[in-house]
């Protein structure tokens, strides 16, 4: 009978730190969230108490669960996976600002994709904030680019340190061609991924400028697509999908493609997955670009693989895109 009782007695507990000040962090919200067939379900809250305790009185069983933690205009999330520890947790949290601070854009990759007249742009930044404060402005956005005659619509996902990739707005500023995506960007590695239309007409000259002046730019061609211009330095072909690299020197750049996107080679992808998309991930050619980056970016994809299998083990695909589209931040 005591066993039996347990679960009605059971609690989610744990203390939040905010990681700035270094001290428990009283007043954040904590939300907790069952994730299933409607989403993102949000079944319990709590405030933390003065000494950043908090108690959420709900039985942790079947799908995973969600932490939700808002303070300072930031959410953060923490994973609660079947059979993981639900008491004595720690919940970091920071301070933001609309102050940059120490966040930094460390490599900036553009992947041209141009077919029939028109050409989807894929663009990837790779933000790093190695400060204490988290980079939060949801009036001017925190990532600024630059997309001259956009068609449709220009969409953006953004993965949070540790988590996994969720849309994120995308905001037109008064400047022209210029967007503003509103993602805070925490203390950690954050990584932001667009994609848009413009037209095109093979041969003829396509300009671009770089807003972001911190990292290092790249200009990525696919196999059998030529890629021209001034002040590019060619970093050679990456093996897995023969696309061709080439270093940006400047903040502005003017190219000019020809040839016709080849499939990649039956090796490249091990497996169906990339002939399917259709091109090159950025992925996959960024492990050529910097060596270093490989480690970092195997770890953190192997963290969102983890979440995103936990997701989908309760959520069909369609119901994710949506729960993440209210969940966002």
């Amino acid at each position: 009978m005591l066993l039996l009782s347990l679960p009605l007695h059971a609690a989610v507990t744990g203390t939040v730190i905010n990681r700035t000040t270094g001290k428990p962090q009283a007043g954040a919200t904590v939300g907790f969230n069952k994730l299933g067939q409607n989403g993102i379900e949000l079944i319990d809250q709590a405030k933390s108490d003065a000494n950043g305790k908090f108690v959420i009185n709900q039985e942790v069983s079947g799908p995973p669960h969600l932490l939700r933690t808002a303070y300072d205009g930031v959410t953060y999330n923490h994973m609660l996976p079947p059979g993981s520890p639900t008491t004595d947790l720690t919940i970091d949290v920071y301070n933001s600002s609309k102050d940059p601070g120490r966040a930094k854009v460390t490599k900036h990759m553009l992947l041209f994709e141009p077919s029939g007249g028109q050409m989807t742009v894929n663009e990837t930044y790779l933000y790093t904030n190695d400060g204490k404060v988290a980079w939060n402005d949801s009036d001017g956005g925190t990532l600024h680019f630059f997309a001259p005659n956009v068609t449709g619509r220009v969409t953006a996902n953004a993965t949070a340190p540790g988590g996994m990739p969720i849309p994120a707005p995308v905001n037109k500023t008064s400047k022209s061609d210029i967007y503003a995506v509103d993602f805070s960007v925490k203390p950690g590695e954050t990584r932001f991924d667009l994609t848009y239309t413009v037209p095109y007409t093979e041969g003829a000259p396509y300009k671009g400028k770089i807003l972001t002046q911190d990292g290092d730019t790249y200009l990525i061609a696919p196999n059998g697509i030529t890629l021209q211009g001034d002040g590019l330095k060619d970093m050679g072909t990456e093996p897995r999908t023969q696309a061709r690299i080439f270093g940006l020197n400047g903040t502005s750049y003017q190219i000019q493609l020809t040839g016709t996107e080849a499939a990649a080679p039956a090796d490249a992808s091990g497996g169906g997955d990339q002939a399917e998309s259709g091109g090159p991930q950025i992925e996959q050619i960024l492990p050529r670009v910097n060596r270093m980056t490989v480690g970092i970016l195997s770890l953190a994809l192997g963290i969102l693989a983890l979440g995103f299998t936990l997701l989908y083990r309760a959520n069909p695909a369609g119901t994710l895109k949506e729960s993440n589209e209210r969940g966002r931040r």
